[in-house]
């Protein structure tokens, strides 16, 4: 029968030996590293006859009083009925209670079992019965603990090996896949940029080498350090906290388990853990909070994201400014502004590009569909599936995808951006409206867009996040969308002409262009299907196919007038005719990745891949200035694509274009805007309007005083001033244009 491996060891060894004597360099002690993280500034002394005789009156017990050293401010009547082995030190006690919240308690020790500890200034130390190889700072209250010690080989959370480990036991986060394909390192810092780009780039050995070793080289492989309790620290009524480093002024309280951690708080924000949570072998960032049943294991949570009422993060990483309650992730990439708050039973093998938001009852992503490990879902931008939507892998999603209720049983691919999909039961098809926001809920694309800015809290910001619906990315997924609408309205056409005939796709893209372009009502008459939408032999029916082209093309227009003004403005040239020259003779377009939800270039991505590979960027830091650096230049390169695209679909050269072509897509933009703002008021109008939602109000007065009074409402009022001073400024951007 096999029994549990418990040995007798002397007594007098607890808390000495902490580093095998092999590793401890020469001329140095166990306390090399300890001392080295030990930063307080304290000078301490060994105690005096005096004190050791309070010290034993007040039922304290030492295995060596040679080994508790204090500073000059300590006072022994405050430390009662505790145990010490090892070297403890001991910061000043003195006669005053701390208070925080509702909670207060006295400055001292009392009560708990303590193995070579150093203490700050005025701590609170309650009924810890085990505290064991831990660095505590300046009025740190712990109180009712089970068990709070650090071991030799902690890691607190980074997939890195200490000396003498071996890779069996590295810790790796298998985010996008579940076959571990994407598995990826995690590391104190790692932002979403640095996940993608180490799961999605599998097939370059050598970058993953390289993200290996600079992983590696940023963390040191010597076994002894302890665990860190940061100053005005507050841990209380908690069970187990093994392994953890926490930052300063964190809060946690009644957690059951946490293990392997590296908890990030201070002034970039505070961090709160709460009851019934268990947290392992992860990574959580500045101004996090997790609370109410939490389980956690091998994650990272980018600061300032949240974890709630029984969420499960697993072999996941959550993106900064992101909220999970309730439901289960598995094996995700999350961007960053991620909104999932009701229980929909998976999120699992996943690469959501954030400004997400997952409504109840859906389920991404079947467990075990096929012959082997599940495949992947990879959502951009904006993406909403609906209540209730099931979705199977693989699938593919453009940005701002909205997925109506329903199950949708094939593999889905829909490159479309902006659009509604939905199951059409009666003809048993797909059908897809592109446009869908503009034409239908402009109010909650624009007030989303805004939210997402407002609400981003981070204070170190290496990864410059895009929340604009209209940028580079998603303009790029417009342009391809008009040219397959072209394509399928084209043969929708030949087909209508010359049924049984296959359509030649050249004839039928440029028929399909002439008859969009020219906004011909015959397209309204024909039933345009698209190809490669859907792994199935049921049809995929494009819907109000006229209108959207049109809505497209608008907004290019409106992105690209916007690019013009700002170009200009930069570029501090006072003639336009000066700024004109000072274009390139041909404006090329771009490629754009979305990396961790900062915008890129793919030849910036390229670049910042081979300065990786040749050892240019040599740590993680290195990367992160980088990626700053190219947000840096963000704005120039999105008003230079700006100017690309608005070429391409105008036809107009910039760099040569009259004065007055340039006013005309002025005020071509500014009717756009008008109209944004128009369905902005008339989307939410119709929450007042509507008699289905009306009927649960008796009176007017009763839903004004529910929902605030339409005409009152703040976000409407502030667009009304954004549209207002956007007229005045093209107004003034006009008259410059004159001038020589």
């Amino acid at each position: 029968m096999q029994q549990n491996n418990i040995l007798k060891v002397p007594v007098s060894s607890l808390g000495y030996g902490f580093i095998p004597a092999n590793q401890i360099p020469k001329g140095k002690d166990e306390y090399y590293l300890r001392n080295i993280q030990n930063r307080s500034g304290i000078d301490y002394r060994q105690l005096s006859a005096f004190e050791i005789e309070v010290l034993v009156r007040n039922r304290n017990t030492s295995d060596n009083w040679n080994n508790i050293l204090v500073s000059d401010a300590f006072n022994p009547e405050l430390v009662k009925n505790c145990k010490f082995y090892g070297l403890v030190r001991i910061g000043k006690l003195e006669a005053f209670y701390l208070s925080f919240s509702d909670l207060k308690v006295p400055v001292g020790l009392y009560n708990s079992t303590i193995i070579c500890c150093d203490f700050g200034d005025n701590v609170v130390v309650d009924n810890v019965n085990y505290l064991s190889h831990y660095i505590i700072g300046n009025e740190v209250i712990l109180t009712n603990i089970n068990e709070l010690v650090a071991t030799n080989h902690t890691k607190f959370g980074n997939g890195i090996l200490k000396t003498g480990e071996s890779e069996a036991v590295r810790i790796w986060m298998e985010i996008c896949n579940e076959n571990t394909g994407r598995k990826v390192i995690p590391f104190n810092g790692m932002l979403a940029g640095d996940a993608y780009i180490w799961s999605k780039y599998k097939d370059d050995t050598l970058l993953q080498q390289k993200l290996i070793e600079i992983t590696e080289a940023q963390f040191d492989t010597k076994r002894g350090y302890y665990g860190k309790i940061g100053d005005r620290t507050v841990i209380k009524n908690c069970s187990i906290l093994k392994d953890c480093w926490i930052g300063s002024d964190a809060y946690i309280k009644g957690a059951n388990k946490l293990k392997n951690l590296t908890i990030n708080s201070g002034e970039e924000g505070k961090t709160q853990i709460g009851e019934g949570c268990e947290m392992v072998n992860g990574i959580i960032g500045f101004g996090c909070r997790a609370f109410y049943g939490v389980k956690a294991v091998r994650f990272v949570m980018a600061s300032h994201s949240q974890l709630k009422y029984g969420a499960r993060l697993i072999n996941s990483y959550l993106g900064n400014n992101a909220t999970i309650s309730c439901c289960e992730v598995l094996n995700s990439l999350i961007f960053p502004a991620h909104e999932q708050h009701h229980n929909n039973s998976f999120l699992c093998a996943a690469t959501i590009m954030g400004q997400s938001n997952i409504a109840a009852g859906a389920t991404i992503g079947s467990n075990h569909n096929s012959r082997g490990n599940d495949g992947e879902l990879i959502a951009g931008r904006g993406f909403w599936p609906g209540l209730c939507v099931s979705l199977k892998h693989n699938s593919v999603f453009a940005s701002f995808t909205m997925i109506a209720k329903g199950d949708y049983m094939n593999e889905l691919q829909i490159p479309i951006p902006f659009s509604l999909i939905s199951n059409d039961a009666s003809k048993d098809q797909l059908t897809v409206m592109p446009a869908f926001w503009f034409q239908y809920n402009m109010y909650a694309l624009e007030r989303n867009a805004w939210k997402y800015v407002d609400r981003d809290k981070r204070i170190e910001r290496k990864q410059l996040i895009e929340y604009d619906y209209l940028a580079p990315d998603t303009i790029e997924e417009i342009i391809h969308a008009m040219q397959l609408m072209e394509l399928f309205t084209g043969k929708a056409f030949l087909l209508k002409e010359e049924p049984g005939k296959k359509p030649d796709p050249k004839k039928a893209a440029a028929l399909g262009k002439q008859l969009l372009m020219s906004q011909d009502a015959v397209i309204d008459s024909l039933s345009i299907y698209a190809d490669g939408f859907e792994n199935s032999r049921r049809k995929v029916q494009l819907v109000k196919v006229r209108n959207a082209y049109d809505i497209f093309r608008q907004l290019i227009t409106y992105f690209g007038a916007n690019a013009i003004m700002q170009s200009w403005r930069d570029s501090g040239i006072k003639s336009f005719r000066s700024w004109q020259e000072s274009l390139p003779t041909k404006l090329k377009r771009q490629q754009w990745m979305n990396v961790g939800g900062q915008l890129m270039t793919t030849n910036e991505l390229s670049k910042l891949k081979e300065q990786i590979k040749k050892g240019k960027l040599k740590n993680w830091y290195a990367v992160h200035d980088q990626y700053e650096l190219i947000g840096q230049q963000y704005e120039a390169q999105k008003n230079h694509y700006g100017l690309a695209v608005l070429e391409e679909i105008t036809g107009l050269n910039i760099r040569s274009a009259a004065a007055h072509n340039i006013v005309q897509l002025l005020q071509q933009a500014v009717a756009t805007k008008e109209w944004m703002c128009k369905g902005i008021y008339d989307s939410r109008a119709k929450d007042y309007s509507n008699s289905f939602r009306k009927m649960v109000y008796d009176t007017v007065a009763e839903m004004n005083a529910v929902l605030g009074k339409l005409e009152q409402n703040s976000f409407i009022k502030e667009q009304e001033i954004q549209l207002k001073q956007y007229k005045q400024e093209v107004d003034q951007f006009i008259k410059q244009l004159g001038k020589k």
